[in-house]
């Protein structure tokens, strides 16, 4: 038994829920830790991030923000210059972050492992 009552946790609508689904997202985690640093222009934010394509990066960005997690500053100038950094709100997430990342470095290699010993399981899962 897992201790909660039926519709206690998660429902669709509650803030934890709605919470966890943003920091889920396949890049949100990547995006806020390289924002961990101080602002970042987004440029450099594709290329420290690697992987991530420009309008993806912008879509997680934009995301990020209006949930008030990262802040977006245009400066006056020519050229425009933009940068994106972590609200308080945002930063908070960065111990957390932290930890999955010790988590998956001291067992990324057992979940491989599982996954080589049962291929199957994976093509059950797509």
């Amino acid at each position: 038994m897992s201790g909660f009552a039926p519709g206690e946790c998660f429902l669709a609508d509650c803030p934890g829920r709605l919470t966890v689904e943003l920091i889920a997202d396949k890049w949100t985690a990547v995006v806020l830790y390289g924002l961990s640093r101080g602002p970042v222009r987004h440029g450099d934010l594709v290329d420290l991030i690697g992987g991530i394509s420009r309008k993806v990066l912008t879509q997680t960005l934009r995301r990020l923000e209006s949930h008030g997690l990262v802040r977006r500053h245009a400066y006056a100038e020519v050229p425009p210059r933009v940068e994106y950094e972590l609200t308080p709100l945002g930063a908070t997430l960065i111990d957390p972050i932290h930890v999955l990342t010790e988590w998956a470095r001291e067992n990324g290699d057992a979940v491989l492992d599982a996954l080589d010993a049962d291929p199957e399981s994976v093509a059950r899962h797509r």
